[in-house]
């Protein structure tokens, strides 16, 4: 594939990035191609201004053959652009090659005029024919830098066949009115110092300027060596025409007109010449030069080519060979090309299949750390494995015995934890605490990392099936002495469970049975045991499910809070709906059994330090603060199914709390009185 691929010229600047510039214009190159395109202007400068050594030289063979010379190179240059313009489909390409075709057009007529050839003289013809067709060429070379959009680039394809039959119609009418002696002015004679177009020149000039310039800022955005050919070209072309504006013929400073006309096209066709030769093929040769659309579009067949390369290797390794030849027909490339093509699309198939490896890899990873019970990760972790690997199976240990199909492994048969070779794949044992716990059965021989692969594979199953039941124990464990949030706070970073605290808003809420101590005395204590159980088997879903964290359970009392450890936006609401539903369920336990104690529950908010508490051998998450003791002796006063809340638990809630005044009331411990409130309902 030709290495002129336009990915190759993507704009790899962003947003506070400096686009790559290749050596033709990093700075000491750069100022060594300035200084090529201002020596001709200081040698035109030294010729005019010293006329002693601006000479004569009067040469119609070597004239006549430079120009037959110059003007075939064009004439090659123009076909091969516009070929490449067909096959893209690009205006930008059209009017590059109108540039090439104009101006040898016109430069082979001026050939034709050159005296003693058609015509015994100079004629006006001659001195015209190349100041014309650069004018010409000047306007196509402008249009050609502009950042055609699609409808213009539109406009510009439908009308390539007006744009060059009326370029070919205007070279035949100037080639009859300029050649045949004695039908117009434009085949006699001219004055001494030959004729010129006078204003047109310097239009023609600065158009050539602005074209260079606006080539280099596509350049800037996607750097190519075909494009800083084509900015060389244009600017040489610039220089002619103002080199042509003083119409000295034959000296040597109408000579270097001459030069510079070809050295502009013979730069171009030279760099076409090294990078086809680079490249082994002309495909793609002008791509760098072509709209970005067209770049885009290019970028995305290569893109689908090689995707149709990968995906065909990887579907058969014995059949490559008809997929390289129809890309190769498809781009145009050599047998050595398409043999290259073929090995990098099988180095891309195998990268492409060590990537969906590791990233398979990855995302077992992280599922291994989300705790997802032990069946529902192997079932994910296999799914996701054979995305990646193939035909991978499991299977886990049952009485010392792992089967797999037809096979049965134990751990004696895994040679000192390694695997096993089955048929075209290998199968590894799965192992907990260092025992066998299962076998993964992995297929290999597809890429050179396949064993590798499948053992790290293994390794990570592993560390997956451990992590499931390792977390399952300890949730169990946590959850069943502990609040959720504080288990998996301790789970997720165990530097929590380290002593110390943090100062938090929270909301605290204490219940207790009323009449807990008089029941007591009058049951059993199995009877005194199961009411408990009864009554915090109702409160404690309730709590958790309003994201509360009961932290004590002391006899018949329990506390909870509210926005510690896990933040809640709402907590003092929270709480209030958990105290409400603690209460009705509390009234249906009663009701079955007539003779229990009833909940009264206290409620209030205000800052506290949460933390662990306790010492380096026993601790315990807990809160401490004067609005925990108050939450507390509210529940003190409470009426039995009732639940008091203290005033900033109120400002909190706010219009939808239902809740009559209690007055200011005088609590145990506190100096100032404290407002209160029996919470009746929550909107």
């Amino acid at each position: 594939m030709p290495t002129n691929d336009p990915t190759a010229t993507a704009d790899t600047g962003g947003a506070g990035r400096e686009p790559y510039l290749p050596p033709a214009t990093q700075p000491v190159r750069a100022v060594v191609w300035t200084l090529h395109l201002a020596l001709p202007l200081l040698g035109l400068w030294l010729l005019l201004a010293n006329p002693h050594i601006n000479v004569e030289w009067h040469h119609n063979p070597s004239h006549f053959w430079l120009i037959i010379l110059v003007a075939g190179i064009n004439v090659v240059l123009g076909a091969m652009i516009g070929q490449a313009s067909a096959r893209r489909s690009d205006a930008r390409l059209l009017l590059v090659s109108l540039v090439f075709l104009s101006s040898a057009g016109f430069f082979f007529m001026h050939g034709l005029a050159t005296p003693q050839i058609i015509l015994p003289n100079g004629s006006y013809g001659f001195d015209l024919s190349q100041p014309v067709g650069l004018f010409i060429a000047s306007g196509f070379a402008l249009a050609s830098a502009l950042p055609l959009n699609e409808r213009a680039a539109s406009a510009v394809l439908r009308n390539q066949a007006w744009l060059r039959g009326g370029l070919a119609l205007v070279l035949v009418v100037w080639g009859v009115l300029s050649l045949v002696p004695g039908l117009t002015p434009l085949s006699s004679k001219p004055p001494a110092l030959g004729a010129g177009l006078g204003g047109a020149e310097l239009i023609g000039l600065v158009l050539y300027g602005v074209a260079a310039v606006m080539l280099f800022r596509i350049h800037r955005r996607r750097p190519a060596a075909m494009l800083i050919s084509m900015i060389t070209a244009y600017a040489l072309l610039a220089e002619a025409m103002l080199a042509g504006m003083y119409h000295r013929n034959w000296h040597l400073s109408w000579w270097l007109w001459h030069l510079l006309l070809t050295f502009a096209f013979v730069f171009v066709a030279y760099g076409a010449h090294i990078q086809s030769r680079r490249e082994g093929s002309t495909a793609g040769l002008f791509d760098s030069i072509a709209l970005a659309a067209t770049v885009r579009r290019i970028r995305a067949d290569y893109e689908r080519a090689l995707e149709e390369l990968v995906g065909h290797l990887r579907r058969s390794a014995d059949s490559r060979v008809p997929v390289a030849t129809r890309l190769a027909g498809k781009f145009g490339l050599t047998e050595a090309q398409a043999a290259v093509l073929d090995r990098a699309g099988e180095a891309l198939a195998n990268e492409r299949e060590l990537s969906e490896r590791l990233g398979a890899l990855v995302e077992l990873g992280n599922r291994a750390r989300v705790g997802l019970p032990e069946n529902e990760l192997l079932v994910q972790s296999l799914e996701r494995a054979r995305q990646a690997y193939g035909d991978v199976r499991i299977a886990l240990v049952s009485d010392g015995t792992v089967s797999m199909g037809s096979a049965e492994y134990r751990e004696g048969d895994f040679p000192a934890s390694g695997p096993v070779r089955s048929g075209d794949a290998v199968v590894h044992p799965l192992t907990v605490k260092g025992r066998l716990a299962g076998a993964l059965r992995v297929p290999v021989g597809r890429t050179p990392q396949d064993d590798a692969l499948a053992a790290t594979l293994a390794g990570q199953m592993s560390i997956a099936l451990e992590n499931a039941r390792l977390y399952q124990e300890l949730e169990t464990l946590f959850r069943q002495y502990m609040s959720p949030d504080v288990a998996k706070s301790l789970l997720a970073d165990p530097r929590t469970a380290e002593l110390g605290g943090e100062l938090v808003e929270l909301t605290a809420l204490f219940a207790d049975l009323k009449g807990f101590t008089s029941f007591s005395e009058r049951v059993a204590p199995a009877e005194i045991v199961e009411m408990l159980n009864r009554y915090h088997s109702a409160a404690v879903p309730i709590i958790l499910g309003n994201g509360g964290t009961i932290v004590q359970f002391v006899g018949d009392a329990l506390l909870a809070l509210f926005n510690a450890p896990a933040r809640q936006a709402d907590h003092a609401a929270a709480a209030a709906r958990a105290a409400l539903a603690m209460q009705e369920a509390a009234e249906k336990i009663v009701a079955t059994s007539p003779g229990y104690p009833r909940f009264r529950i206290g409620i209030n908010t205000g800052p506290a330090v949460v933390g662990n508490i306790g010492s380096p051998q026993l601790r315990g998450f807990n809160a401490m603060g004067d609005c925990v003791n108050v939450a507390a002796r509210l529940e003190g006063i409470a009426e039995p199914g009732t639940v008091v809340i203290g005033q900033t638990t109120l400002d909190l809630i706010g219009p939808r709390a239902q809740a009559r005044s209690l007055g200011d009331l005088s609590l145990k411990g506190k100096e100032n009185p404290v407002h209160a409130y029996v919470l009746s309902a929550l909107m």
